[in-house]
């Protein structure tokens, strides 16, 4: 499974090329793509229009999507933050910590285009598409 992350979704929505939004447009038929609650929403909270919104959450709802936050995955999402910290990388969104811990946790690769996730990879061994 691949999960990917509302960095590329969004791009793809915004028709943002890159090498990303280029293999998930690719992919979208063929590969097993999901993503988390917590990507959902940050995707879906971005809209202005209500025919927008529900057209893109019922394209969306199509995919797998995966409960991402029971509290021992809070806590383990806290635990690679402060290993990162330790290390001297500062993750910016706390969605961001748990989205990777669920990733790590499941054993998913991600599809992403943010700096944030990249302390998880070299570190704590989260697996992503790469390009």
């Amino acid at each position: 499974m691949v999960i990917v992350d509302s960095s590329v979704w969004i791009d793809l929505l915004n028709g943002r090329i890159s090498p990303e939004t280029r293999w998930l447009g690719e992919e979208l038929h063929g590969n097993k793509i999901g993503l988390t609650t917590l990507i959902l929403h940050e995707v879906l909270r971005g809209f202005r229009y209500d025919r927008e919104f529900r057209h893109t959450r019922d394209w969306l709802m199509a995919f797998p999507v995966y409960e991402d936050l029971p509290a021992a995955l809070a806590i383990k999402a806290a635990e690679h933050f402060r290993t990162l910290q330790r290390q001297g990388i500062t993750i910016r969104k706390s969605v961001d910590c748990l989205i990777a811990a669920f990733c790590i946790q499941e054993r998913y690769k991600l599809l992403h285009n943010d700096s944030d996730f990249l302390g998880f990879e070299k570190f704590l061994g989260l697996e992503t598409i790469r390009l």
